[in-house]
């Protein structure tokens, strides 16, 4: 059977992992994505003279299109690199505003900053270093000392299990935090077992693959994702 989200509390705050790689926090009428990464295309040409298919903003939009559609949320929260950098925002098609500008109207919008847009967007909303809501702190990248409740992105986690092939993105949750993966199109991603990341969760965390389902796995314990790097 298709479980198209993964129920869970944190800091008190009942949470979706949705399978597309979203977070809804019901009682806030909230939903949140990170690390869309719009204009990945325009950066890489722009800046390394690489000549990718433009068409990951408009690909990353109709994703989020779905998902608004779906949870008709009233706040947005794109949790920092929302652009790929701020000039990227700056060259976005006039279709692709006109996109964005309609899944931002009658709503509140947030923005957080990201290591990869640091200014304003440009785009209307609110541009915040971080947000809070509902007992949960919203910032682009983890604190190793944060309050219990923190949401976060930056890293694009991916976990996969053995026979399962290629790794899927992924959510990392504990009883602290919660760790994003990456929602835009050509996004890389940083596997779980990774030390920068093992190391931000406890040992009883859970990864939550997304795709056509969205499946916790236990991650392995500090010490066997040590032995593995």
């Amino acid at each position: 059977m298709t479980r198209t989200s993964f129920s869970f509390v944190l800091n008190g705050t009942h949470g979706l992992a949705l399978a597309s790689g979203a977070l809804l926090v019901p009682s806030a009428d909230l939903l949140c994505v990170a690390d869309l990464h719009l204009g990945k295309a325009e950066r890489a040409a722009r800046r390394w003279g690489l000549l990718w298919p433009p068409y990951e903003t408009r690909a990353t939009l109709d994703r989020l299109a779905e998902v608004i559609a779906v949870a008709k949320p009233r706040v947005v929260v794109a949790l920092g690199d929302s652009f790929d950098d701020l000039a990227a925002g700056e060259a976005m098609a006039q279709e692709d505003r006109d996109r964005l500008a309609l899944l931002m109207q009658g709503r509140r919008w947030i923005w957080v900053a990201g290591n990869h847009d640091p200014g304003p967007a440009g785009h209307g909303g609110e541009t915040v270093p971080e947000f809070r809501a509902e007992g949960l702190t919203f910032r682009h990248e983890a604190q190793p000392d944060a309050d219990p409740g923190e949401v976060s992105g930056h890293y694009h986690p991916r976990f996969g299990l053995p026979g399962m092939g290629e790794r899927r993105p992924c959510f990392l949750l504990d009883q602290r935090r919660l760790i994003l993966p990456a929602f835009g199109a050509y996004t890389g991603g940083l596997d779980a077992r990774d030390p920068a990341l093992r190391s931000l969760m406890e040992n009883q965390a859970l990864a939550i693959l997304t795709g056509r389902s969205a499946l916790p796995c236990p991650l392995p314990p500090r010490r066997a994702a040590a032995r593995r790097g």
